[in-house]
């Protein structure tokens, strides 16, 4: 965060402040959500992947919020579901063909347009870990990251989105190979395949990332949103369908007093001020 710039707040999405487990701190219209349990990994129990849903939740709700980065605390970004408290959890959701798809962290099971978001990985991205920062628009990390879907290791498979996501991200012999032996690969690797945009210094790594938010969240935050649909419809449905979505978002966006205010602070040579409208 920029000193200075704007009036940082913070809260607890938890009522117990000494447990501080998952924080939301927001800086302008940037949210930062931070999973604080090293103890564990970083790891989600039933608890705290509800806490962690609602502040993914009170993210992509809040309009005056445009970006958010979602980080971990120690050498861990997040190991995912806690093993020995989620998983039995998750058997009896999945065995259950009346339930609802069990989702983590709020995040991993749905295809909305919602809000970007920057996965700041501080370190091990592994099984649900790394589901969550595929669930991010962009990836940033450190050196000392790795990054891995471990799941065969216990005879399942990747079931928040790994097997469809790690694919779109990196070429699918790449993620096949990962899915298949569950083998994490490093942050060089990481990079190479794009699964990540650039490598960051530890120190550097939560400035970085909240400096891409702070200036997503400075551009039309329709015309955001409307690209960031239309790259996921060409994804999801083919280039076809995704260049149709394209020339309807445009015209959605051409109809904002948003696209009027982009030329007229050109001309005028100062900064647009965007009302989302």
């Amino acid at each position: 965060m920029v000193a200075g710039a704007t009036i940082a707040t913070h809260d607890l999405i938890e009522e117990r402040r000494d447990t501080m487990s998952i924080e939301f701190d927001v800086d302008g219209a940037v949210a930062t959500i931070t999973i604080n349990r090293p103890e564990a990994r970083n790891s989600l129990d039933p608890e705290h992947n509800d806490l962690l849903a609602q502040a993914y939740r009170r993210f992509q709700d809040d309009d005056a919020l445009r970006c958010a980065v979602l980080t971990g605390v120690g050498n861990s970004f997040s190991a995912g579901a806690d093993l020995k408290k989620l998983i039995p959890v998750v058997r009896d959701t999945v065995l259950d063909d009346t339930a609802e798809p069990w989702v983590l962290g709020g995040m991993t099971m749905t295809a909305e347009a919602g809000k970007p978001m920057i996965a700041a990985v501080n370190g091990h991205a592994l099984a649900g870990g790394l589901e969550l920062a595929l669930a991010c628009d962009i990836r940033i990390c450190v050196p000392q990251a790795t990054f891995g879907l471990a799941e065969v290791r216990w005879a399942i498979i990747p079931g928040a989105g790994g097997t469809q996501r790690l694919p779109r991200a990196v070429p699918v012999g790449v993620a096949t190979e990962m899915i298949l032996t569950g083998d994490p690969i490093d942050a060089e690797a990481a990079l190479r395949h794009g699964l990540v945009n650039r490598i960051v210094e530890p120190d550097g790594l939560l400035a970085e990332a909240t400096r891409v938010a702070q200036v997503i969240a400075s551009r039309g935050p329709v015309a955001v949103r409307a690209a960031k649909e239309a790259i996921q419809t060409g994804l999801r449905e083919g280039l076809e369908a995704g260049l149709l979505a394209e020339q309807r978002l445009l015209a959605a966006c051409m109809r904002t007093e948003d696209a009027a205010e982009g030329p007229r602070a050109f001309a005028e040579k100062r900064e647009p001020v965007y009302k989302g409208r």
